[in-house]
């Protein structure tokens, strides 16, 4: 395992740039993840990481060494594929020791290695089988260890649960996540998928447009997002947007006064998480706001409902509730009582498009 160190590491094309100034440093052992949109720059900086890209400018370190201009092949890291890039004529064994072979590591170590990083992934009693025999699942712990065998300094994960269904995709991450713990192993992992980051990673990093917007635990990203990118892209949020009259009082598109913490006046948006927002027949007792409103629409999602109410021909705020047999449960159409606390919310100075509610990401 090895520290990983970026500096201002940039990757251009002609005026586009792929990724920008992107600084990172990762601790031994710590489980980073690369989290965006398509096209943010995430995969293009696990790929000038592992050594396939060359960037424009910046550095890349690991450990104590620069390794910027150094060939892959000539990186101690481990690289697991979105598409498992197993040889379909190999076994296990032979896929899992190709890359040793390719290193002339003789054979007796090789077939020691191979067994190791196996059982590592519980696959050690599989080692004759053809890939084409393998569900999914089991294809890419394959790949992941035909990455371990080598040892590597850094394991580098490019969006390694894409091609799983969902149930599997649970199964795979613990299993990784497990590994990753149980060695120590510093790990820099690329998904778009919430849900993997947010149960697999020690620490997040958000990108966009080929920049860096936070970087932080879960935590820090949920609670404190560091601009409406993140409040919109980790979890779910919806936005009142209209303007900070004072840094207190914060007045919606639609003449709502909202009581806020905010630092400055003018055009801002107000991001509120929908477990967050109260619902209730009567006044929402204990909520430093509260206003009347109609639930338009009414999501079930099992456990949890989302409830679309809007507050004004221009505000409509979405909650989330407890799925319970008894007890207030709205329906589309009834009026209702909706309320939050000051500190429930997150405001954003600048002017903002008015986001359709039902264009929010599921849960």
């Amino acid at each position: 395992m090895a520290r990983l160190q970026l500096n201002q590491l940039s990757k251009r094309y002609g005026d586009f740039f792929a990724a920008r100034d992107v600084t990172l440093d990762v601790a031994d052992g710590e489980f980073l993840v690369l989290l965006g949109p398509s096209g943010c720059g995430k995969t293009t900086t696990l790929r000038m990481i592992a050594g396939f890209i060359e960037p424009t400018s910046g550095m890349v370190r690991l450990g104590d060494n620069d390794v910027t201009r150094l060939p892959a092949w000539k990186r101690n890291t481990g690289l697991v594929f979105q598409s498992y890039a197993l040889f379909p004529h190999l076994t296990v064994n032979q896929n899992v020791a190709f890359g040793l072979e390719m290193r002339k590591t003789p054979k007796a170590e090789a077939d020691q290695r191979v067994a190791e990083a196996l059982e590592l992934v519980r696959l050690g009693h599989l080692g004759d089988r053809l890939p084409r025999q393998l569900s999914g699942g089991q294809q890419q712990r394959v790949a992941l260890a035909r990455a371990l065998v080598f040892r590597p300094d850094v394991l580098l994960l490019d969006e390694p649960l894409s091609n799983l269904d969902a149930k599997l995709r649970q199964e795979v991450r613990v299993e990784i996540r497990r590994l990753q713990q149980a060695l120590s192993l510093t790990t820099v992992m690329v998904t778009h998928d919430q849900e993997e980051a947010l149960t697999m990673a020690d620490r997040l990093v958000v990108m966009s447009e080929g920049r860096v917007r936070q970087v932080g635990t879960q935590r820090d990203l949920y609670e404190r997002p560091a601009d409406r990118f993140v409040a919109g892209f980790v979890g779910r949020s919806s936005f009142l947007e209209g303007t900070l009259e004072t840094p207190e009082r914060f007045r919606t598109r639609g003449g709502l006064a909202v009581a806020c913490r905010g630092t400055t006046t003018g055009p801002a948006g107000m991001a509120l998480r929908p477990e967050r927002v109260m619902v209730t027949p009567e006044p929402v007792a204990g909520a430093d706001n509260d206003f009347p409103g109609e639930v338009e629409f009414v999501s079930y999602l099992g456990g949890l409902i989302d409830l679309h109410i809007r507050l004004s021909p221009a505000d409509v705020v979405i909650a989330q509730i407890p799925n319970r047999e008894e007890g207030f449960m709205p329906k589309a159409g009834d009026k209702v009582h909706v309320g939050w606390t000051v500190a429930s919310a997150s405001v954003f100075p600048g002017a903002g498009e008015d986001p359709d509610p039902t264009d929010l990401p599921p849960a």
